[in-house]
């Protein structure tokens, strides 16, 4: 235990704690720094920021707020930082990096990846006309893309550590590979080697998100409660068998439990035998939790199968403009005055298009928030008396999405009473950037090391690992069915389990863990097709269900697919990347032995 390699997450999205850095910092004995701030819709939004200024298309805030205050405690701790913040610019972002090192009388070496950027090769793509690899869908007219990005691994950054880099900054990288990098560089750990890569990787997930494993979005929010505004980042003490301690700094608030670490390891891992990482194809569905201290839990038993010989690659195209507004309504029968508002405001815009000769809307949306809509067959019958009204729409057009404002506005004063509301400034038609997601083999993705002026390196990653399609293993067994040892009552899944949703494209994935493992046979019969159909089938449409079980955590990952209106890049829903789907899941009733709620049944 002696060689323990410890990593701190400070970063698991774009907008995250700007004090994240100094609180992780001031635990000491850190050897690294990781900063996850990309996702596809993060990717979209600095296409068009680079779009408008050929320097910027980075997280400036990287530099300003994580790297500039903080410079001189990273010298003097020797940690060395790795952030994939360089998004569409990565050398803009370096560049930057270098300025501030020099402001601050610094010597730290910066390195920069590049060759992930593959937007100048739309016209070859468009010819081998690929599918998106969710949907698939043809591949965008070249003339709409604003960005195609390869999500590339931890190569090229383990090259960078060798090379004595102090600062590695990549654009499209997997956030998991931030953190397997490290690992490989300080373990030497090599490519056959695919327990230890998944281990590293399944660290680098559960940092990747920060706060999200230390009792942020947990399903017990109450215990973290009064420490919501000081939650302590995710660190993790890897060891050389990609085994790993999940903690946090001492003083912080949160909590470090198998709950919270267990929401964070099945947050959007869809097939959990097979989920398909640039480095590694991994298999968690026997990974082990076991809390061997106070905000101390010991994470084993991740397996790798193989290494895929392609990068996810992210084509990010224009399609279309969006707008919405939010109208309240309080008072008697609100919902019903809430709805038919919306449905005169779309009638009539709808009108209006039609008499300028343009194209309909190309989609629109209305939910009635605080009437349960999010909630379908399941929604109270209690009518609600205050309610808002989000109503909005898509159109290829700037001028079709302002006609949906005009139409809303010009009918203020015809509303049925009660229409009420903050206005801060109107609402703007948003560029609509959609996703279009592929495989592009390695051999395709020039990637590059660079350091400063001194150094320029080539990095190889030979294509020699087999397709996610390739030797899929078989799925665990489900669980046996319950056995009923006393009486059966009713109580809802939150009483059995944790729960944790998120979106991958128009994905979601939930993640159900068993309180107590005795309980997973009661959860696996009643999350049973039926039941999750009646819970989601107001937003399945032609989606699918799956189900997979993790015997080693006594949990269960579910998928629904195509239920996000094309994901969050575009979707129109209030909840466009399905955070919430999992609190519909706990909120529903289950069949459970009444023995199996503890002591007394309580």
């Amino acid at each position: 235990m002696d060689n323990i390699l410890r990593i701190g997450g400070a970063c698991g999205y774009w907008g995250d704690d700007a004090q994240a850095t100094s609180q992780v910092l001031a635990a000491g004995h850190l050897d690294v720094l990781v900063y996850n701030y990309l996702a596809e819709q993060t990717m979209a939004h600095l296409a068009r920021a680079r779009a408008r200024e050929a320097k910027s298309g980075y997280i400036a805030a990287f530099i300003h707020d994580a790297l500039t205050p903080n410079l001189a405690q990273i010298a003097r701790q020797g940690v060395t930082v790795i952030a994939n913040a360089g998004g569409m610019n990565p050398q803009a972002c370096a560049t930057a990096a270098e300025a501030a090192i020099d402001r601050a009388g610094l010597a730290l070496r910066v390195a920069v990846i590049t060759g992930d950027d593959l937007t100048a090769r739309a016209q070859q793509m468009a010819a081998e006309a690929p599918r998106d690899i969710h949907t698939g869908a043809q591949f965008p007219s070249t003339e709409t893309i604003a960005s195609i990005t390869a999500y590339h691994g931890a190569l090229p950054i383990v090259a960078a550590l060798e090379e004595g880099a102090d600062i590695i900054i990549t654009g499209g990288c997997a956030g998991s590979s931030l953190t397997l990098a490290a690992a490989i560089h300080h373990f030497g750990w090599s490519k056959g080697d695919l327990n230890y890569l998944a281990g590293g990787s399944l660290a680098g997930h559960v940092l990747e998100c920060g706060v999200q494993a230390t009792g942020g979005t947990f399903t017990d929010w109450e215990e973290v409660a009064d420490d919501i505004e000081s939650l302590g980042y995710p660190i993790a003490e890897i060891a050389g068998d990609g085994s790993f301690v999940v903690t946090k700094p001492e003083g912080t608030g949160g909590l470090v439990s198998c709950g919270t670490v267990g929401e964070q390891i099945l947050y959007q891992i869809g097939n959990p035998r097979e989920y398909v990482l640039p480095d590694v194809i991994c298999d968690f569905s026997d990974v082990r939790l076991e809390q061997i201290g106070p905000d101390r839990v010991q994470v084993l038993g991740a397996r790798g199968r193989s290494e895929p010989g392609t990068y996810r690659t992210c084509v990010a195209w224009a399609n279309g403009f969006r707008t919405g507004e939010y109208f309240t309504f309080y008072g008697a029968d609100a919902e019903r005055k809430a709805e038919r508002f919306a449905e005169a405001t779309l009638a009539r815009a709808s009108a209006q298009l039609a008499a300028r000769g343009m194209a309909p809307f190309t989609q629109s949306s209305v939910e009635i928030l605080g009437a349960e809509s999010q909630f379908g067959l399941l929604r109270s019958s209690e009518a609600a008396r205050e309610v808002v009204a989000k109503v909005a729409v898509r159109h290829p057009d700037a001028a079709g999405v302002l006609t949906f404002h005009k139409a809303a506005n010009g009918l203020g004063m015809a509303a049925p009473p009660g229409l009420s509301g903050f206005v801060g400034g109107g609402p703007r038609p948003a560029p609509v950037l959609s996703l279009f997601s592929c495989l592009t083999p390695k051999s395709d993705v020039p990637l590059m090391v660079r350091i400063g002026t001194q150094l320029e390196r080539k990095v190889s990653v030979p294509a020699t690992g087999v397709e996610q399609s390739d030797q899929l293993p078989a799925p665990h067994a489900a669980p046996k069915p319950p056995v009923k040892k006393g009486p059966v009552v009713t109580v809802p899944l939150s009483r059995l389990a944790f729960a944790r949703s998120g979106d991958t494209g128009d994905m979601v994935n939930i993640g159900v863990i068993a309180r107590r493992p005795e309980q997973l046979s009661w959860i696996w019969a009643g999350l049973d097709r039926e039941h999750l159909e009646r819970v989601f089938g107001h937003v399945l449409a032609k989606g699918q269900i799956t189900r997979y079980v993790l015997p080693g955590m006594s949990a269960m990952n579910i998928t629904l697919t195509g239920v996000l209106e094309g994901g969050a890049a575009s979707s129109l829903r209030n909840d466009p990347q399905g955070k919430g789907f999992a609190q519909l899941l706990l909120a529903v009733p289950l069949l459970v032995d009444w023995s199996l709620l503890g002591a007394g049944g309580a």
